[in-house]
């Protein structure tokens, strides 16, 4: 018992490695996993008693159940067979497929990413550079919403700080779910966006089984009470305007609704707008263009590189200021109601009658967008100075710039800042943009657009312009 044994030093690294791989799964791992499982408890219970709308089942079932749901459900199951037999490959095959685009697509919700990280990175992010309001919130939009529900927010496209705008004014009601598209694939957006809910969306994917999958992926989240956030137009405004919506994510929403089902869902119209916007340039320099096209590197270096300009400017005292960031909330559109109107089933729907509908719905809904952009400064001011003929001096455009404000509010337009604030708010805008050099003066004390700027101030007055006209044609 008492006598010597001599190991290999390679075998006694096996054993101690064993070792301590035994004491971290059965005594660390364990602590660690209660103490992280605790807190998410705790913040779990904080947000379900403040918000409107309670974080449903679905948002909070593990990934892994739902990745399984996803790829083996029916009507995926169906479309395997099809590719397979399409292909003439293995079904095993095409599972292999499905189990990729499910993990890639399928979100890890976590309350504590969501609500702590997301929430205040929002929050110090879009109030770093912006004065931030919510302009507008119709009575129906952010109050009780009803248990039987699917909450769906529609949002213009006008920069990629809608995501931070709209999520930091809407978290005390609700956590929203977005469909990211291809840039949320790099590493490390795709780890954190997941964990703050969003799901993976390849928008010009037109393999028939990704599409399947992520129609099934969206309706059982909606049936599962997920507030869903869609940006109506799928991409970025080129041109400041709300576009002509691409309504696949609604259709795919409304295509296993039933009208007569316990479940309603009601769509939330926003309108989001800035007086500047980080991508303004590469908007305006590639309207013709799809610079998606060009590349992630692209995308991203640019965006990067328009941020970190700025950050260095606010360090050094140079900063100018972004102004004001604003979101307004429409009134609520029942898809219930709606359908009741229309007299639509859109269950029982053929195709050409389904896609009808669906586009007359997102159509109503990108209307009713507009109605709620918010009327701020320099996009006023904008339209303003644009549409005179002759220059003119600082008072006289703030002058006419409140009189087009008070037509626009007089007719049910929203305006971003408050009443009394007006003319301060314009005075702002028209520092910023004179300091920016959208505006060349003259030696009189005249204000006109500088030539090379004429494209960009068209960008921030569409907005205005077509906000304008809907007004006008109700």
């Amino acid at each position: 018992m008492t006598s010597t044994v001599q190991l290999p030093l390679w075998f006694v690294f096996i054993v101690l490695a064993l070792a301590v791989s035994v004491l971290i799964n059965h005594f660390f791992l364990p602590g660690i996993r209660w103490f992280f499982r605790r807190r998410a408890n705790r913040v779990l219970r904080e947000v379900n008693e403040r918000l409107r709308l309670k974080l449903p089942t679905f948002q909070l079932t593990k990934r892994e159940v739902l990745i399984d749901r996803l790829t083996y459900d029916p009507e995926v199951m169906k479309v395997v067979q099809a590719v397979a037999t399409e292909r003439g490959v293995t079904h095993d095959g095409v599972m292999a497929e499905v189990a990729t685009y499910a993990r890639e697509m399928v979100p890890s919700f976590s309350p504590v990413v969501y609500f702590h990280l997301g929430y205040r990175a929002a929050r110090w992010f879009i109030r770093a550079f912006y004065w931030v309001r919510l302009g507008f919130a119709h009575k129906n939009a952010l109050a009780k919403f009803p248990d039987t529900a699917s909450v769906v927010f529609v949002i213009n496209h006008r920069s990629n700080m809608d995501y931070l705008l709209v999520t930091y004014l809407a978290s005390r009601d609700v956590a929203m779910s977005y469909g990211a598209g291809e840039w949320a694939r790099v590493w490390p957006f795709h780890v954190v966006l997941r964990s703050a809910g969003a799901y993976i969306v390849r928008r010009n994917d037109g393999d028939r089984l990704y599409r399947k999958m992520l129609e099934r992926y969206v309706q059982m989240a909606t049936l599962g009470g997920v507030p869903h956030a869609i940006f109506v137009e799928g991409q970025l405004s080129r041109d400041g305007k709300v576009n002509t919506p691409k309504v696949g994510l609604i259709g795919y929403i409304a295509r296993t609704f039933d009208p007569r089902g316990d479940r309603d869902i009601l769509f939330i119209p926003v309108g989001t707008n800035f007086d500047r916007l980080f991508e303004e340039r590469t908007l305006v320099a590639n309207a013709d263009t799809d610079f998606r096209g060009r590349g992630m590197r692209f995308v991203l270096g640019s965006t990067l590189r328009v941020i970190g300009r700025e950050i260095w400017r606010k360090l050094t005292g140079r900063w100018l200021g972004f102004g004001m960031a604003c979101a307004n909330f429409g009134d609520p559109v029942s898809l219930r109601a709606w359908s009741d109107k229309h007299k639509v089933d859109f269950a029982e729907l053929k195709k050409p009658e389904f896609f009808a509908a669906i586009e007359s719905l997102g159509q109503e809904l990108a209307e009713r967008i507009i109605d709620v952009i918010p009327v701020l400064a320099v996009p006023l001011l904008s339209m303003v100075i644009l549409e005179r003929e002759t220059p003119a001096d600082a008072t006289t455009l703030i002058a006419e710039a409140q009189n087009s404000a008070g037509e626009l509010r007089d007719k049910g337009a929203h305006i971003g800042f408050e009443k009394d604030g007006v003319e301060k708010a314009l005075k702002s805008g028209l520092q910023l943009m004179t300091a920016r050099g959208l505006l060349q003066e003259s030696e009189a004390g005249l204000l006109s657009p500088a030539s090379e700027e004429t494209a960009l101030l068209q960008f921030y007055a569409n907005s205005m312009i077509q906000l304008r006209s809907k007004l006008a044609g109700r």
